[in-house]
């Protein structure tokens, strides 16, 4: 009776930090919103610096969850700087735990405040984050010709003139890869094959627009750009085919035993042209680029991330 107990108990660690995590969320927006409008009166640089000291606290919170309380063992291969950069984080994506790999690169540069994302305008809708990933810093865009591309350079103008500190985390491929959606996988393949673009296996031909916008609107104003893989154990079966990537709504039990490894590597490419080039030859020599980031995936296993 006592050792059933004792496993129930057990079996029930992880229902804390979800029950913690969604509690306390709106709490955090009301605790926003508040400084928010008494911040309307002090010159905007108190409204950002106090935003995003909340913000911190916030995601540390869930971090602690994600990694510490969890036993998770994060692996980071290559250089990840210690002091504070304005970056573009650019990411593989298979599933919503991939946003907080983005804050544990953060964290352990004191920078957790400062991640803002380009999001797909669907997330707009999402309850509480929606709205205040936009006041945050973020940017909705939309896929394809709805594409507006002066609204996102405004956004991204109205940051730098502000001296917002960035972190900007962009998914280059637009929407997750799921083995289990092949559709998705079968299309992206037939655009890149369109296109005469390299046809990936492992992730989903880049979109680049919002990228080369950031970038190019940025680019006097950026340190570096992180160019982050992200693979998670468990992912392969013992045929090598890919299976699905956690996701935030799996157990953290199922989770923490799923997450293999961040490997960063980082380019600081100025991306300034002579002045001849053409904008449109800009934004093609900027996909080529972006596609042979991703192009390196020939494998994925434990035993096999990314090949340089």
């Amino acid at each position: 009776m006592l050792l059933s107990l004792v496993l129930h108990t057990y079996s029930m660690r992880y229902v804390l930090p979800a029950a913690v995590m969604m509690g306390t969320a709106p709490t955090y927006v009301l605790a926003w919103g508040a400084w928010r409008l008494l911040s309307a009166v002090l010159p905007a640089r108190f409204y950002r610096e106090v935003d995003d000291r909340l913000y911190t606290i916030y995601q540390s919170m869930v971090l602690f969850f994600f990694e510490n309380y969890t036993g998770v063992q994060v692996i980071i291969y290559g250089d990840l700087p210690k002091n504070k950069e304005n970056v573009i984080y650019l990411s593989n994506h298979q599933c919503t735990v991939d946003w907080i790999i983005a804050d544990m690169l953060a964290i352990r540069q004191n920078a957790l405040g400062h991640v803002r994302y380009v999001l797909k305008d669907g997330l707009k809708w999402l309850p509480l984050y929606g709205w205040y990933f936009s006041q945050h810093g973020g940017v909705y865009v939309k896929r394809s010709a709805k594409f507006n591309e002066k609204e996102m350079r405004e956004k991204l103008r109205a940051q730098m003139k502000a001296e917002t500190p960035m972190y900007l985390v962009i998914f280059p491929e637009g929407t997750r890869y799921n083995p289990e959606i092949p559709k998705v996988i079968a299309d992206s393949q037939s655009f890149a094959e369109k296109e005469g673009l390299a046809i990936l296996k492992h992730v989903l031909t880049p979109r680049v627009k919002a990228t080369h916008v950031a970038i190019d609107t940025m680019k006097d104003y950026l340190d570096a750009v992180y160019d982050v893989t992200v693979a998670y154990e468990g992912t392969v079966d013992h045929k090598g085919q890919r299976k699905l990537a956690p996701s935030m709504t799996d157990s953290f039990e199922d989770w923490a035993a799923s997450l293999l490894s961040g490997h960063p590597t980082l380019f600081k490419t100025s991306f300034k042209t002579n002045g001849i080039v053409s904008p449109s030859l800009q934004h093609i020599l900027f996909r080529d680029l972006i596609i042979r980031r991703f192009q390196p995936f020939s494998c994925w296993t434990s035993h096999c991330l990314m090949v340089n």
